[in-house]
């Protein structure tokens, strides 16, 4: 389960963008909010992901979050999954496209839109998971979503339901660049 922190922000990103296909979401700077729910031991291997990645030395966390800003992403103070910020080029917004996962781990099986709401399913290939989400766009500054991912560890099957909710933050992306 040590990965799963990083698939699951890599998740919510590609749900979200998908759905933002039939729906426009405002170009700029976005935060997202997260709520993990899962099972006794998924819940104390985030915990600990979490107090490791406060604790590293200021100049490792920096290395870190530049990494990560180059992704376009942005993790909030402590490193928690709450708080997590990324930039949404203006084209990107005009063209409804995807961030595509780089590595091919993970596509999209299915996508249905009605009205505001899409529903979708995928899966991946590492960690083999798979799962469905339902994104609802409030306005073209809010949104929401569930999802529930899947996958196998430890030798027996493992889930994780999330709750996400987004805001608009503005225009100006600041030192984030758009995710390709």
């Amino acid at each position: 389960m040590r990965s799963c922190k990083p698939l699951l922000v890599m998740l919510a990103l590609m749900g979200l963008s998908a759905c933002a296909q039939a729906q426009k979401m405002a170009p700029g700077l976005w935060e997202m909010s997260m709520n993990l729910n899962g099972n006794a031991e998924q819940q104390a291997a985030l915990a600990q992901a979490q107090a490791q990645m406060a604790k590293l030395p200021p100049e490792q966390r920096k290395m870190m979050q530049d990494m990560m800003a180059k992704q376009g992403v942005s993790i909030g103070a402590g490193g928690t999954a709450n708080g997590i910020r990324y930039c949404l080029g203006k084209e990107q917004a005009e063209r409804g496209e995807p961030p595509q996962d780089k590595d091919g781990r993970c596509k999209r099986d299915s996508l249905e839109r009605s009205g505001a709401t899409t529903r979708f399913k995928f899966s991946c290939s590492n960690p083999p998971s798979s799962g469905s989400g339902e994104f609802t766009l409030v306005s073209d500054k809010a949104y929401t979503m569930k999802m529930v991912v899947e996958q196998s560890g430890q030798g027996r099957p493992q889930r994780m339901e999330m709750q996400q909710q987004g805001k608009w933050l503005g225009a100006d992306c600041g030192n984030l660049k758009p995710r390709n």
